[in-house]
């Protein structure tokens, strides 16, 4: 059934469901709100749930700022059976009798706190020639992929509930693979091991706390409704100063034309977040005298 497109500016926060993947579930809460535009701040694998923070109308242009945030995921590690895609969908590739003692994980995690070294799964979304690499490595091709810098900033053993199983929770930076880490911590134990659980607690300014089910959604069924489960464009701005324009001075920017502040510029080089009557107008960089637009909402 087509839906009429509206004009629906803001975010959900998504506690996406166990199974489904993140174009589905953006597609779905695109056409729950008859949104003309949709896009989402980050992707989760099918067998993850958690917080996938989806943007309609204007809010899309602000999806790298939630992109390039903080992560947090808690996650369980099964250890003695790696899995070719390093979670529970995919096949056994090896088994190993070793199970490490908590003493010894605890003893392991620094080396994988800061910025490290990680190799990609080969079942992921990157590219390798124009093509995805999951793409490749269900066609049974092997993929070469390169290792990268990613961030991670907190790391702790959370409980064991049994030899074979150990929970954690990570913050981590932009690309960082849940997966990858589990697979090289299990390696850095003595064994071989796989994500039995991953669940994404924050993204961004965005948190578990403030995540509605699809099925909730579902429910709400209403436009009017649905708006309620909405949060601002702006939320996605929440580390970035807000600098008051008067309407003239808005109206300028929404034209793509550039402010001269007479007075209290921001320093230059400074990212701003540009609002008139609470109401978000633009992002813009300072160059010391003037406001140039680098992004301009339609809100």
């Amino acid at each position: 059934m087509k839906r009429v497109k509206n004009k629906v500016d803001g975010w959900v926060v998504l506690d996406k469901p166990l199974g489904l993947g993140s174009t589905s579930a953006v597609g779905r809460v695109r056409w729950l709100f008859g949104a003309a535009k949709a896009g989402h701040g980050g992707t989760l694998d099918p067998l993850a749930t958690g917080v996938l923070p989806i943007a309609l109308g204007e809010a899309t242009k602000t999806v790298p700022f939630v992109m390039d945030g903080r992560k947090e995921y808690k996650f369980t590690l099964r250890f003695g059976e790696a899995r070719t895609t390093e979670d529970a969908e995919g096949e056994v590739s090896a088994t190993s009798d070793a199970r490490p003692t908590d003493a010894a994980i605890r003893a392991a995690l620094p080396a994988f706190l800061g910025e490290i070294d990680q190799m990609p799964p080969a079942f992921s979304a990157l590219k390798i020639d124009g093509q995805r690499a999951y793409d490749l490595a269900r066609a049974g091709e092997t993929v070469e992929l390169k290792t990268r810098k990613v961030s991670i900033g907190r790391l702790e053993l959370l409980a064991r509930p049994d030899a074979d199983h150990a929970d954690f929770v990570v913050g981590c930076g932009k690309g960082t693979y849940i997966r990858s880490l589990g697979r090289d911590l299990a390696v850095a134990l003595g064994t071989v091991g796989h994500l039995s659980v991953l669940r994404r607690t924050v993204a961004g300014p965005f948190r578990e706390e403030a995540a509605i089910s699809l099925s909730k959604l579902e429910v709400l069924g209403h436009n009017s409704a649905l708006l309620g489960a909405l949060a601002p464009v702006a939320t996605a701005l929440d580390d970035i100063p807000a600098l008051a324009l008067t309407e003239a001075q808005a109206d300028r920017l929404r034209q793509g034309q550039p402010v001269i502040l007479t007075r209290d510029a921001p320093p230059s080089g400074a990212l701003v977040r540009a609002e008139c009557g609470q109401k978000l107008v633009a992002l813009v960089r300072s160059d010391g005298v003037a406001l140039q637009p680098v992004r301009v909402f339609n809100l």
